[in-house]
């Protein structure tokens, strides 16, 4: 049997754990991305690859905190309806399809970019099916203008995805929010007018001018109602309060992990609900990123990663660009960013290097199904409803929207 050396075994883990990532079955059993990253984490502290010290210190707490906490606010507006009051409020002022289109792509999009991108693809999921339904609009485009939304809005902002919150708090940004907003709202808006181009030309006949109806309207819960929009108020108050102490030198007194937790404390003090939000949060997304963090630093301490990269120049914006929209594909954004932004960071991390990370692994969602977590989950709910998205159908308008928005960040990121 050939010797395999003792720094190599992380490595050889990490190869594991995306192979498991992709086929994601082993005999009968189903397994969940969840649990082949804890897996892998437990592999490499058990065979000593981690000390448990470095371990625990490889976990994020910014990111973490930050995550629990969104997950809290955004399980307490799925629970509670709320969103999808506001969805309708949105909605119900449509005239054709070209406005659904539209207003699907800048409203959910635009909504990601706060919200993040997961939580609107799962309330986002069932309204644009209601929407198909009731206009007789091929739910099959109305599911890929939500992917394409979701995916593309988030770009502009630190807490629109989880990579670019890895982004934002790896790479010492003293003011994301204004970071993000002043390089990315422009070439993502942008972008987001390129993805409805793109499915307007693949989808004429749903462009069809027709008059829509105005379908039945929801009413909310109040108590529910004040108490989500009181958390939206915070965290959006607090944003623009961070905002504002960055532009007068003191942006780091209002955190993003402060942010979110401030946003959650209105639904664990005055929701009836709290106990079933806080049991129906997405734990299996906080496993994931703390065994995510203990491997990817395992296989960063054997410095096969730099090696591997550090034969050429991987670190120009056009070469990230397409670096994170390719290798996002194999191995999921949100490792790659964990393994590649210690590359940048050692080359000097320029905020046009560091945005371009966040871009390039973003719209990589949009080149293909396995490119975003976000993508899945529309699958997944559509399919509980009879209805999904093949490869192909998501491939077809995914390549072509994907090379454009490719084209208009390289050309913002590139020129400032």
């Amino acid at each position: 049997m050939p010797y395999v050396p003792f720094t190599q075994i992380a490595i050889l883990v990490l190869a594991a754990v995306f192979i498991l990532i992709a086929v994601r079955q082993v005999g009968r059993f189903t397994l969940r991305i969840w649990q082949i990253m804890l897996g892998g984490a437990l592999a490499v502290l058990l065979t000593g690859q981690i000390s448990p010290s470095d371990a625990l210190l490889s976990i994020n707490t910014d990111v973490m905190v930050f995550l629990f906490g969104m997950f809290i606010v955004g399980e307490a507006l799925v629970a509670g309806g709320y969103l999808e009051c506001l969805a309708h409020r949105i909605f119900h002022r449509a005239k054709n399809p070209s406005q659904v289109v539209l207003l699907v792509l800048f409203a959910l999009g635009t909504s990601s970019a706060i919200l993040m991108n997961d939580t609107l693809a799962i309330i986002g999921t069932p309204v644009v099916l209601a929407l198909a339904a009731r206009h007789r609009i091929s739910p099959t485009m109305l599911l890929l203008a939500l992917a394409f939304a979701i995916t593309t809005g988030s770009v502009m902002s630190p807490i629109g995805n989880p990579q670019n919150l890895l982004v934002a708090t790896e790479g010492g940004m003293p003011s994301p929010f204004v970071t993000f907003a002043f390089w990315l709202a422009i070439p993502t808006l942008l972008s987001l007018l390129a993805a409805y181009c793109v499915l307007r030309l693949i989808y004429p006949g749903e462009f069809a001018t027709r008059t829509l109806s105005d379908g039945a309207s929801i009413t909310c819960d109040t108590r529910c109602m004040r108490i989500c929009q009181c958390s939206l108020l915070v965290i959006v108050g607090l944003i623009l309060a961070k905002a504002a102490l960055a532009v007068a030198g003191s942006g780091s007194f209002v955190s993003l992990p402060l942010i979110a937790v401030c946003g959650a404390v209105p639904v664990i003090l005055f929701s009836h609900n709290r106990a079933a939000i806080l049991r129906n949060i997405d734990w299996e997304t906080l496993v994931f990123f703390a065994a995510m963090f203990v491997l990817m630093e395992s296989v960063w301490q054997t410095g096969f990663f730099q090696s591997f990269f550090g034969g050429g120049n991987v670190t120009s914006v056009p070469v990230i660009l397409i670096v994170s929209i390719i290798v996002s594909q194999f191995i999921s954004n949100v490792p790659f960013v964990a393994l590649f932004q210690p590359l940048i960071a050692g080359s000097g991390g320029t905020t046009a290097q560091l945005l371009a990370l966040a871009a390039g692994s973003t719209i990589a969602g949009n080149l293909t199904i396995l490119g975003a977590a976000s993508n899945v989950i529309i699958i997944q709910n559509a399919e509980k409803k009879g209805e999904t998205i093949t490869f192909l159908s998501f491939a077809k308008a995914g390549i072509p929207i994907t090379i454009l928005q490719l084209a208009i960040y390289g050309l913002f990121l590139g020129l400032a």
